[in-house]
């Protein structure tokens, strides 16, 4: 489970309370939890992950001016570059969850959406959480790039917005019930 946001949220800030709420969920749903191992959403996340019972990772990348790994996280790895950082977002998610954020956020959010629409990654749920954060991002999807018609409505239904935790744990569930599926039916295919 990867969980992106910003580096620059504190923890009185109710994003980050938000963090911490959504990744303890997931993480006693059973998930891992993934970040970029910095400060912020990103400790939330990691922190929410120790109060729960799966593992916390953090994936921090070498900033010149900003990033220590926070405390929360289990294991650290530490990476030079972004591109192989969102390699191993990618290959160990089963979904991504998107709390506010900015540059970085977005490039993570637009990458995992382009690689869905792309069907370059299996189907997994890509989770924008907090409505009133992310709903200008959408209008402005449905408003200009699909009024271009440079992405098709369906792209819309890449993502799920919502600002219920609950709805998230159960996305991520559902998804994982109906990937288990698949991976049966395609093994009971392949017997004789």
């Amino acid at each position: 489970m990867s969980i992106f946001g910003s580096a620059r949220t504190r923890p009185n800030n109710p994003y980050y309370k938000l963090g911490v709420k959504v990744s303890h969920a997931l993480s006693d749903a059973g998930y891992g939890i993934i970040t970029g191992g910095g400060p912020g959403i990103m400790e939330a996340a990691n922190r929410g992950a120790q109060k729960g019972q799966g593992h916390s990772i953090g994936l921090n990348i070498r900033l010149p001016y900003e990033q220590e790994a926070n405390p929360y996280a289990d294991t650290v790895v530490h990476f030079n570059y972004f591109f192989a950082r969102k390699v191993m977002f990618v290959k160990y998610a089963c979904a991504f969850v998107g709390l506010p954020g900015g540059f970085g956020t977005l490039d993570e959010i637009f990458e995992a959406l382009t690689l869905k629409q792309t069907r370059k990654i299996h189907e997994f749920p890509v989770i924008l959480l907090g409505t009133s954060f992310w709903q200008g991002l959408v209008d402005w999807l449905a408003d200009q790039p699909l009024s271009e018609r440079m992405i098709s409505k369906r792209d819309l239904r890449l993502f799920h917005l919502t600002d219920d935790v609950d709805e998230v744990v159960e996305i991520v569930n559902r998804n994982q019930q109906r990937r288990k599926r698949r991976r049966r039916e395609h093994v009971g295919r392949e017997m004789p």
